[in-house]
C-alpha cells in the first residue's frame, strides 16, 4: 500500500477519500501511529502496544464508512477504538501500573506530586497512585488515562468515549478524588486542568 506522506488534507477529507482509494487511508497511520503507540505503551508496555496500534489501524479502516467527517481530527477516535481494545489486557495493564515511573505519575496527577512533595517522596507516592488507578472503575481509569496520557481535553475525550463533555467532567472529577486520597491529600480549591481548558458549558 503506497502511503501518501505529504498529504496535507485533514484527516476527515483523508477518511471520506478512503472509500474511494483506500490506500489514502495509509496517511492516517503515518500521523497518528506514534500517538496510538505511545498511549497504549505507557498503558500496556511496549511488546504489547504493537499490536495494540496494529489493531487499532486495522479496526479503523474497517469501520471508517461509519466516521463522522464532520469531525477534522481522527485522534480521538483513534484513541477510543485503541482504549476498547486495551481493556482485553486487563492483567498486563495492572502488571503494567506496578512498575509504573514517577514521571507518568507525574502525568496522570501533576497537581498531587506538587502538593504531596515536601510530605511524601515521590518513588512512594508512585505506588500510591498505581495502587490507586488499578482501584478505579474501567470507565473512569479510561477517562483520566486519556486525559492524562492520550493528551485530550474534556470534548475530544467526550468523542472517544462516544459520552457527553458533561459525563467526562463527572469521571474525572471522581478519579482525581480518589487519588487525591490515595496521596493523603483531602482537598484541592482549585482543578488544574495542565494547558487543556475545560470550555465545555458546565450543565453540559
Amino acid at each position: 500500500m503506497e502511503s501518501s506522506n505529504t498529504d496535507v488534507s485533514p484527516d476527515n477529507e483523508v477518511i471520506e477519500r478512503s472509500a474511494r482509494e483506500p490506500a489514502v487511508f495509509a496517511t492516517l497511520y503515518d500521523r497518528h501511529a506514534t500517538t496510538v503507540f505511545r498511549y497504549a505503551a505507557q498503558r500496556l508496555g511496549d511488546d504489547a502496544a504493537d499490536d495494540v496500534m496494529s489493531e487499532t489501524f486495522l479496526v479503523a479502516f474497517e469501520r471508517r464508512a461509519a466516521y463522522d467527517v464532520a469531525v477534522v481530527d481522527a485522534r480521538p477516535w483513534l484513541l477510543g477504538i485503541a482504549t476498547r481494545l486495551m481493556r482485553k489486557h486487563a492483567r498486563l495493564e495492572a502488571t503494567a501500573w506496578k512498575g509504573m515511573s514517577a514521571d507518568l505519575a507525574a502525568q496522570v496527577a501533576p497537581d498531587l506530586i506538587d502538593l504531596a512533595g515536601a510530605r511524601i517522596d515521590a518513588q512512594r507516592l508512585t505506588r500510591r497512585l498505581a495502587k490507586a488507578l488499578r482501584r478505579l472503575s474501567e470507565i473512569d481509569r479510561d477517562t483520566l488515562l486519556l486525559y492524562a496520557w492520550g493528551d485530550l481535553d474534556y470534548a475530544s475525550i467526550a468523542a472517544a468515549m462516544q459520552v457527553p463533555v458533561g459525563t467526562v467532567r463527572s469521571r474525572l472529577n471522581r478519579a482525581r478524588r480518589q487519588l487525591r486520597r490515595a496521596a493523603g491529600i483531602e482537598t484541592l480549591e482549585q482543578e488544574t486542568d495542565h494547558g487543556r481548558a475545560d470550555t465545555a458549558p458546565q450543565h453540559a
